[in-house]
């Protein structure tokens, strides 16, 4: 977690979505009279956005044609529904070509060296859990352990060339990625306090998927309801695996013993990943549902606001209270049918983990058999020791915010709680970003 030099660590709080930069609005102004006279302006037209991505790489094959359908959906519900500003439109286009491009490098790489799709992949671990349940910092800390490979935000966004082993500290690639999440930080200042971005942190695994257009980042990021009613019924054995071909690709020149992987997404599509990795080892975090509910209105909307006008935390605390309990049902059925308790699965609350990290640590490798040597923990203390929980701030939030009641809440995640001995806790308080 590295904050940027010159602010001071800031109290964050609920309040609407953010009011943008003057010259964010100057250049949303001029960008609605461009498209209001008929002219053409970060056209997102599935065609335009393939034929770009060819024309700056110099390539013409994606690969498996399966993520044109998530792709056009997606594009369908940011023109109706995500309410874009003409920033928000650079926003999405600027990403979506980034991610087509990946797509290309890569799939070309692959093709000229078929031994990366030869590489096994050998018992992942898999951090799940709701967002804002720890599993940022368990990821962290488990990336200090140099026999695991964790994706690194910078390799993640850029991925291509091929990362290296001799060169995986000093990549021009960090500097570059750096220089971006310094520029989100001008426009939203404090978002550190909600979710810490750096080159060198651990990236998540939404962002591999979303080179198969079929992620949940998107409907974090817009308002894409649409698009993600039709991902929470799609079959996603084929993104996972690509999304084990991504690892493949990643690890060719810069191996280690196990990867270490996160995100909440996984919950939502835990039959999915077991298909793919049946040896896989699960870390679910647990916490108050109604904890992770605030927090979670409060940072999607401020992400949507930077990109949208019509931005309404009360529909978001509505949509994201009852997708987090249908995630939380289908994790726990996923479970039943691979046996439970058996030992794929470690379950971690979140009130065990704070103040007591590393306990938690040795726990997880005792769990799965994996020897935890004397450097890794040292350098999990030391990094503990340079990252407290308070760095970049505090992230203050309400229930009130988004327009829930926490005794009409609670019965959605009753059978939760009661499963995994996860206690309640005091409603609407203020909490560091986890």
């Amino acid at each position: 977690m590295q904050q940027a030099r010159g602010h001071a660590p800031a109290v964050v709080t609920s309040g609407g979505a953010p009011r943008r930069p003057l010259a964010l609005r100057a250049f949303d102004v001029v960008g609605r009279a461009l498209r209001g006279a008929g002219l053409q302006f970060a056209s997102l037209d599935e065609e335009r956005l393939l034929a770009r991505a060819m024309r700056r790489t110099g390539l013409r094959d994606f690969g498996d044609p399966s993520f044109r359908e998530p792709l056009r959906r997606l594009l369908a519900s940011l023109e109706s529904e995500a309410g874009l500003t003409p920033f928000g439109r650079v926003l999405a286009r600027r990403d979506l070509l980034r991610l087509l491009e990946n797509r290309l490098r890569m799939h070309d790489t692959c093709v000229r060296h078929p031994e990366i799709g030869e590489a096994a992949i050998r018992q992942p671990v898999f951090v799940i859990g709701l967002p804002r349940t720890g599993t940022s910092i368990l990821h962290e800390l488990l990336a200090q352990d140099p026999a695991n490979r964790v994706p690194m935000t910078w390799e993640v966004m850029h991925p291509w060339p091929p990362p290296e082993r001799a060169s995986f500290e000093s990549d021009a690639r960090i500097a570059q990625v750096e220089r971006h999440f310094s520029g989100i930080d001008r426009v939203l200042p404090g978002f550190q306090a909600m979710h810490p971005m750096g080159a060198r942190l651990p990236q998540e695994c939404v962002a591999l998927t979303a080179h198969d257009f079929a992620s949940l980042i998107f409907h974090t990021s817009y308002r894409v309801p649409s698009y993600q009613a039709w991902l929470d019924r799609a079959d996603l054995r084929p993104v996972y695996a690509s999304h084990r071909h991504w690892l493949q690709y990643l690890q060719w020149r810069c191996p280690a013993e196990r990867w270490v992987l996160k995100s909440p997404g996984h919950l939502w599509a835990l039959d999915a990943l077991l298909a793919i990795y049946p040896d896989a080892r699960i870390v679910q975090t647990h916490r108050d549902p109604l904890e992770v509910v605030a927090s979670l209105v409060s940072l999607i909307t401020t992400l949507r606001g930077l990109g949208s006008d019509a931005v309404d935390p009360l529909e978001i605390g509505a949509d994201w209270a009852s997708r987090l309990a249908a995630g939380l049902r289908l994790a726990s059925d996923a479970r039943e049918r691979a046996g439970g308790g058996a030992a794929h699965f470690f379950d971690l609350r979140f009130r065990d983990l704070v103040g007591h990290e590393l306990e938690q640590v040795r726990r997880i490798y005792d769990h799965f058999g994996m020897p935890l040597l004397p450097e890794a923990e040292a350098r999990m203390r030391r990094f503990l020791a340079e990252n407290p929980r308070d760095k970049h701030g505090t992230h203050r939030y309400s229930l009130d915010f988004a327009g829930l009641e926490a005794e009409r809440l609670r019965p959605a995640f009753a059978d939760y709680q009661r499963r995994f001995d996860v206690a309640s806790e005091p409603a609407d308080r203020g909490e560091v970003s986890a």
